[in-house]
C-alpha cells in the first residue's frame, strides 16, 4: 500500500474510534437510565470514563513506547471492543461492574488515542503531506465527527435500542484495529511493532516531563489551551443554556449558538488548511486564541440580541480553528522523536484537564454571582490567558521551523 493510503487509513480509523466514542457518550448514560432510572448514576458512569482516560494519557505512554506504537494501538482497540460488548451484554452484573467496565475502556482510549497521534508525524512525512496540512485537516473532520457522533447515538438508540447502539460502538473500535493492523506500517522509528530500548518507567515518564517543563512556549501554548477548553467546557455546560434560557425561552436558541461556533470552526480549518503555511504561527496562535475566548462571553453578558450574539460566536469559532493544528505542529516538529509518545501523551492530558475544571467552576461562579457577573469574569480571565502569557513567552524564543514539506520516497 502507498505511504498516502497508509496515511488515510491511519487518519480514517483515528476518526472512526472518535465517533464510536461519541455514540457511547450518549449511549452508556441512556443505558444506566434504562437500568437505574438515576440521574445521579447517569452522572457517575460518563464521568468515570473522563479521568482514567486523563491518567493514562501521561502516565500510560512509556508502556506504549516500550510495546511499541502500532502494537499498543490495535491491543487498546481490540480491548476496548471487546469490553464495549461486555458493556451491551452484561447488564446484570451491576452498576459497579458497568463504572469498571467504562472506567477501562477509557484507560485503553487515552493510549490508543496518543499513540495514534505520534505514528501520525512519520507516516505522513513518508506520504509527502506538510504537517500543518494535516493537523489542520485532522482537525476540521474531528469537528464534523464530533458534530455528528452524539445525533448518530440518539438516533441509534431510537432504531435498535441501547443494547445495539454500544454494540455498534464496539465494531467501530474493532474496524479502527482492522485498519491499523491490515494497513498500515509504520517506518521502523515510529515503533511499528519494535520495542524500544528498556528503560525505567519512572525514568521513561519524567523524561516526558522534564522535556516539557523546559520547552516554555510549547507549555505555553498547552496550558492557555486548556484554560480554553474550561471557559469553552463552562461555555457548553451552564453559561449558553443559562443565557438561551433567561433571553429567549426557547431551547432551539441553544441549537442556534452553539451550531454557529461549530460552523465557524469549520470555516476556519478549511481557511486555515489553504492559508495556514504562509501564516506566521506564533502570531495566528495568539491572535487564534483571543478571538475564540473572550468576544463570545463578552456578548452574552453584554448583549440580549441574538443575531449578534450569533455573529460573534461565528467568528470566534473560526479564531479556535487554528489553535489545536498549530499546537499538533508544535508537538511534531519541536520534540525528538524519541520523546514524542510522552510529551504528546502529557500534552493531551494537561489539555484536556481544563473540561470538567470548567463544568464545575461555571456553575458555582453562576451560583455565587449570577449570569452576567460570572461571564465577565471569565471573559477577563479568558483575555488574560490568551495574550499575556502566551505573547510574553513566544517574544523570547524564536518562531518554529517551518514545515520542510517532506518529499515521498522514491
Amino acid at each position: 500500500m502507498t505511504p498516502r493510503r497508509q496515511l488515510v487509513a491511519l487518519v480514517g480509523a483515528d476518526l472512526l474510534s472518535n465517533l464510536g466514542s461519541r455514540i457511547s457518550v450518549v449511549a452508556i448514560p441512556w443505558l444506566v437510565l434504562e437500568t437505574t432510572g438515576s440521574p445521579v448514576k447517569m452522572g457517575v458512569v460518563a464521568a468515570a470514563e473522563t479521568l482514567p482516560y486523563l491518567l493514562s494519557s501521561a502516565l500510560g505512554t512509556p508502556l506504549a513506547d516500550r510495546l511499541g506504537l502500532r502494537r499498543s494501538s490495535i491491543l487498546a482497540d481490540v480491548g476496548s471492543a471487546g469490553l464495549m460488548v461486555a458493556v451491551a451484554l452484561t447488564p446484570w452484573l451491576g452498576f459497579g461492574t458497568l463504572v469498571a467496565l467504562v472506567a477501562v475502556v477509557g484507560a485503553l482510549r487515552g493510549v490508543g488515542d496518543r499513540v495514534k497521534h505520534v505514528l501520525f508525524r512519520p507516516v505522513a512525512e513518508a506520504a509527502g503531506v506538510r504537517l500543518i496540512r494535516l493537523t489542520s485537516v485532522y482537525d476540521g473532520l474531528g469537528r464534523v465527527v464530533t458534530l455528528i457522533g452524539a445525533g448518530m447515538g440518539g438516533l441509534l438508540i431510537w432504531w435498535f435500542g441501547v443494547t445495539w447502539a454500544i454494540l455498534i460502538d464496539a465494531a467501530t473500535f474493532a474496524v479502527c484495529a482492522a485498519l491499523i493492523g491490515l494497513l498500515v506500517r509504520a517506518p521502523a522509528a515510529a515503533g511499528d511493532g519494535a520495542p524500544a530500548a528498556p528503560q525505567g518507567y519512572l525514568r521513561a515518564l519524567g523524561g516526558g516531563f522534564r522535556y516539557l517543563g523546559r520547552d516554555h512556549p510549547l507549555l505555553t501554548m498547552l496550558l492557555v489551551i486548556s484554560a480554553l477548553n474550561m471557559v469553552v467546557n463552562a461555555s457548553i455546560a451552564v453559561y449558553i443554556p443559562l443565557w438561551v434560557a433567561d433571553v429567549l425561552g426557547n431551547p432551539a436558541g441553544l441549537g442556534l449558538v452553539l451550531g454557529a461556533f461549530s460552523a465557524g470552526a469549520l470555516l476556519g480549518n478549511v481557511l486555515f488548511t489553504v492559508l495556514g503555511p504562509r501564516l506566521r504561527r506564533d502570531l495566528t496562535f495568539a491572535v487564534g486564541a483571543a478571538v475564540s475566548g473572550a468576544p463570545r462571553l463578552l456578548v452574552l453578558a453584554l448583549s440580549e440580541d441574538l443575531p449578534l450574539v450569533l455573529v460573534v460566536t461565528f467568528l470566534s469559532g473560526i479564531g479556535i480553528a487554528v489553535v489545536n493544528p498549530l499546537l499538533g505542529v508544535a508537538l511534531y516538529e519541536r520534540v525528538p522523536a524519541e520523546l514524542q509518545t510522552r510529551v504528546i501523551g502529557l500534552a493531551g492530558s494537561l489539555a484536556f484537564a481544563g473540561l470538567p475544571v470548567g463544568a464545575l467552576l461555571g456553575g458555582w461562579t453562576v451560583t455565587a454571582y449570577g449570569l452576567v457577573p460570572a461571564l465577565l469574569a471569565a471573559a477577563v480571565f479568558a483575555l488574560l490567558v490568551t495574550t499575556i502569557p502566551l505573547l510574553t513567552a513566544l517574544r523570547s524564543q524564536p518562531a518554529p521551523t517551518p514545515d520542510p514539506s517532506p518529499v515521498p520516497p522514491g
